[in-house]
């Protein structure tokens, strides 16, 4: 395949460099006419180890040229790939200058291109920035529509400075944001030397997941650094303590957790969060990460209240709560704190949960709900269908295998308000939300 690199820089160099070591022709654009001096000689415009012998490889191989021609470019090759800059305004919002100027030029291109040819964005944007950027300036250069006469796609890249060979070749997966197979498969030829699993999304879904992986990037660089920063007053050896954390790979390092809904509770969390910020302040040590997640945690719940107010309805009903399927533990339970919201707004409630039954329960639980809660306990109801019936809005917070009859009650004049995806992927005339999704 013909491939035009559009923007040589850091990621655009290390992808012509690396594409140009299989079979695809690379013809790099940049408006340096030193950088495409140096392609052409060889000879590497970035310090990275490597790189200026894969380079020079390619040129040798005559499989890598450079130019400062988009359009002559992208008219010779069958897919071009924007590796522009996507840098910061003062304000902290992206400049897509650059991406509107490569995508000018590209659809000056398409316009006198009889063949399909598809635009591949590896440049980081945000959600929406192909949507309300790439495309309409595409289409405006170009007098063509994108679907139709040419394709779009975005290609998230997942290099560290530094290794980004390795990374290159090695990647856990190969991400392809498209909306079209055509265009998928096109953007998937480009690695199909890689030893990795190609996964193909929405345009949007694969824009969202480079910034999801930066971010928590940067999390866990400054969790990591705030936890050294006590360890340090403490005494304790803060990398022993992080080597034996990322040991856990059941909960610590896995997926564990890592599904958007519904606040935490329970009596470990927000205890164990209270205690580690005190002691912090002891120390007078400021750990702004672990200050910040009991407020976050906080506005899942708001989150929820102000969903329910939008609704304009009052008789709720609530489908668990305990803090998790499986207990009747009901100790820093954000169910509980949701009711007691909703109650106190003057709404009419009456609650289901299978594990929460008065006549059954006993030692600390019965103790804290007659004496923390009691009036909570009078609106508790023995059958499912007792509260589906007497609410106009269901919110739904445990997963429990007998709510998912209740996809069979969408669209029945109820809202159902789900908090952990039961009902995800019913089909509904807008009688279902999801907190996050």
């Amino acid at each position: 395949m013909k491939v035009s690199v559009i923007g040589l820089g850091y990621v655009g160099c290390v992808s012509a460099a690396c594409l140009a070591q299989s079979e695809h022709e690379i013809i790099g654009v940049d408006v340096s006419q030193l950088k495409v001096e140096m392609i052409n000689d060889g000879r590497s415009p970035i310090i990275e180890p490597g790189i200026g012998e894969l380079l020079a490889a390619a040129k040798e191989n005559k499989r890598l040229s450079a130019s400062t021609d988009t359009v002559t470019a992208v008219k010779e090759t069958d897919l071009s790939l924007v590796c522009v800059g996507t840098p910061s305004q003062p304000n902290g919002s992206l400049d897509l200058t650059y991406i509107r100027r490569a995508c000018q030029q590209i659809g000056e291109a398409l316009a006198v291109v009889d063949r399909y040819h598809v635009v591949v964005i590896r440049s980081t944007m945000l959600p929406g920035s192909i949507e309300g950027t790439v495309v309409p300036t595409l289409e405006s250069a170009s007098g063509k529509r994108a679907g139709k006469d040419f394709g779009i796609a975005i290609n998230p890249e997942f290099l560290r400075e530094g290794s980004s060979i390795y990374d290159f070749n090695h990647p856990p997966f190969t991400l392809i944001g498209a909306d079209d197979e055509r265009v998928a498969e096109r953007v998937g030829q480009l690695y199909k030397q890689l030893d990795a699993p190609v996964i193909t999304i929405g345009i949007k879904e694969a824009e969202m997941v480079k910034y999801t992986s930066n971010c928590f990037h940067a999390l866990k660089v400054s969790f990591a650094n705030e936890i050294g920063n006590l360890c340090k007053k403490l005494g304790a050896d803060s990398h022993k303590v992080m080597e034996v954390f990322c040991q856990d790979t059941k909960l610590n390092i896995s997926p564990a957790y890592f599904k958007p809904g519904f606040a935490f509770g329970g009596s470990c969390l927000p205890k164990d969060l209270r205690a580690i910020n005190y002691k912090a302040k002891e120390l007078d040590v400021e750990v702004p990460v672990l200050s910040s997640i009991l407020p976050s945690n906080r506005q899942q719940v708001e989150r929820t209240v102000e969903m329910v107010l939008g609704t304009g309805r009052k008789h709720i009903g609530i489908l668990g709560l305990s803090f998790k399927s499986g207990t009747d533990d009901l100790r820093e339970s954000p169910m509980v704190t949701l009711v007691e919201t909703l109650i106190g707004k003057g709404l009419k409630l009456t609650i289901y949960d299978r594990d929460v039954q008065l006549a059954r329960l006993v030692g600390a639980n019965r103790e804290y709900i007659e004496r923390e809660i009691p009036h909570i306990s009078s609106l508790l109801r023995r059958e499912l269908d007792e509260v589906v019936d007497a609410s106009e809005v269901v919110i739904i917070g445990k997963k429990e295998d007998e709510f998912r009859s209740l996809g069979n009650k969408l669209n029945n004049g109820r809202v159902f308000i789900d908090l952990v995806g039961m009902l995800k992927g019913y089909r509904h005339n807008g009688s279902y939300q999801g907190i996050c999704w």
